[in-house]
C-alpha cells in the first residue's frame, strides 16, 4: 500500500485506472458527437446537392420554354434598371448618359443585322446620324425637326452615293431597299429615342419618363409571367409563335394597375386617365414587340445580337419602348393640363 500525500492511502494501479477509465468513457461520446457531425453535415450536403438540382431542373425548363436564361435577364435588367431609375430621380440629365450610348448601340446592332441579310447599310454614317437626331432633340422643337429631316436625307444621300461609286450594276430594287433600309435604321431607332429626350426636356418630363419606362416592364413582365404559367393560345403565330393571348392578358392587368399607380401617386392624374395612359402604352408596347418580331423573322435572326446575356441584344430590349415615347409625349401634351389645373 502506498501512502497519500492527503493522509490515506491507495493502490499504486488506482491513478492509472482511473485515468484509462476517463479515456474510454469520453471516447464513445466524442465518437458518438462526430458521428452526428458528419451526419449532419452528410446531410445539409445532400440537401444542397438535391436544390441545386431542383434549380438546374427548373431553369432548364424554363429556358427551353422561353428561348432565354431568366435568372440572368433578370439581374441584368435589375442592373440596367437601378442605373436608370437613379439618373431619372437625381439628375434627370444623366438619363441621356445611358440613352444615347444605348440608342446608339442599337442603330449599329440594326446596321449590322441588316448588312447580315445582304443589305447595303453604311454603319458611321447612320450612327453619326443618329447622335445628331438624339442632341438635336435638346435644342428646339423645330431645330430637332431641322435637323433630324438633314440627318435622315444625308444617309439617304450617302447611300445613294456609294453605290454610284461602287459600279457593280446592282438590281434596281435592291439599290431601293438599301436607301429604304437606311431611312428606316435613322427613324426607327434615334428618332423615336429622340422623343424621350423631348419629353424629358418638359416640367416633370424626367416622372413621364419613368412612368412610360414602368409601364412598359410591368406590361412585359406581367405578359412573361402570365404566359409562362398559363400560355395556350398562340397570339401571332407567324410573326412570334411564343406569344399568347394569355400572355397578352397578364400585359393588360400588370400595365394598367402599374399606370394607375404611378399615375395617380406619381404624376398626380385622375384614374381615368392613369388606366388610359397604361392602355395606350401597353398597345404601342406590343406593336413595337411584334414589329421587331416581324423584321427578325424578315431578317431570319432570332436576336439583334447577344450582348446583353438572357436578353439578345440592346434593340431588342429597346423594341417595346421606341414607339412608346411618341405615345407618352403627346399623352403629356395632352394630360399634363389636368395636373395644373
Amino acid at each position: 500500500m502506498a501512502e497519500d500525500p492527503a493522509g490515506g492511502t491507495s493502490s499504486g494501479d488506482d491513478v492509472p485506472r482511473t485515468r484509462a477509465q476517463a479515456r474510454q468513457a469520453t471516447e464513445p461520446t466524442a465518437s458518438s458527437f462526430q458521428s452526428h457531425v458528419r451526419a449532419a453535415r452528410s446531410e445539409f450536403e445532400h440537401q444542397i446537392d438535391r436544390a441545386r438540382a431542383d434549380f438546374e431542373h427548373a431553369n432548364e425548363r424554363i429556358n427551353a420554354r422561353t428561348g432565354r436564361n431568366l435568372f440572368l435577364a433578370i439581374a441584368i435588367g435589375v442592373g440596367i434598371g437601378l442605373a436608370v431609375l437613379g439618373s431619372l430621380l437625381w439628375i434627370k440629365w444623366l438619363f441621356l448618359v445611358l440613352a444615347i450610348p444605348l440608342c446608339l448601340l442599337g442603330v449599329f446592332e440594326f446596321s449590322r443585322a441588316l448588312q447580315a441579310a445582304g443589305r447595303r447599310v453604311d454603319v458611321w454614317p447612320q450612327l453619326v446620324a443618329g447622335a445628331v437626331i438624339m442632341l438635336s432633340a435638346l435644342l428646339g422643337h423645330t431645330t430637332h425637326w431641322v435637323l433630324t429631316f438633314a440627318a435622315v436625307a444625308a444617309v439617304l444621300v450617302w447611300r445613294m452615293i456609294g453605290q454610284m461609286a461602287a459600279q457593280d450594276a446592282r438590281r434596281y430594287s435592291d439599290v431601293l431597299q438599301d436607301v429604304l433600309a437606311a431611312g428606316l435604321i435613322a427613324l426607327y431607332v434615334p428618332f423615336l429615342a429622340s422623343l424621350a429626350v423631348v419629353l424629358l426636356r418638359q416640367e416633370q418630363g424626367e416622372l413621364w419618363v419613368l412612368t412610360m419606362l414602368v409601364i412598359v416592364i410591368a406590361a412585359d413582365t406581367g405578359a412573361y409571367a402570365s404566359g409562362l404559367a398559363f400560355g395556350k393560345h398562340p397570339m401571332a403565330p407567324k410573326i412570334s409563335p411564343k406569344k399568347t393571348w394569355e400572355g397578352f392578358a397578364g400585359a393588360v392587368v400588370a400595365a394598367v394597375v402599374a399606370a394607375i399607380l404611378m399615375g395617380v401617386f406619381l404624376l398626380h392624374l385622375p384614374i381615368w386617365a392613369s388606366a388610359a395612359l397604361g392602355v395606350l402604352i401597353l398597345l404601342t408596347a406590343t406593336v413595337g414587340d411584334l414589329g421587331e418580331s416581324m423584321i427578325k423573322r424578315d431578317l431570319g435572326i432570332k436576336d439583334m445580337s447577344s450582348w446583353l446575356p438572357g436578353h439578345g441584344g440592346v434593340l431588342d430590349r429597346l423594341d417595346s419602348i421606341l414607339p412608346s415615347t411618341a405615345v407618352a409625349l403627346g399623352l403629356y401634351v395632352l394630360f399634363f393640363p389636368l395636373v395644373v389645373a
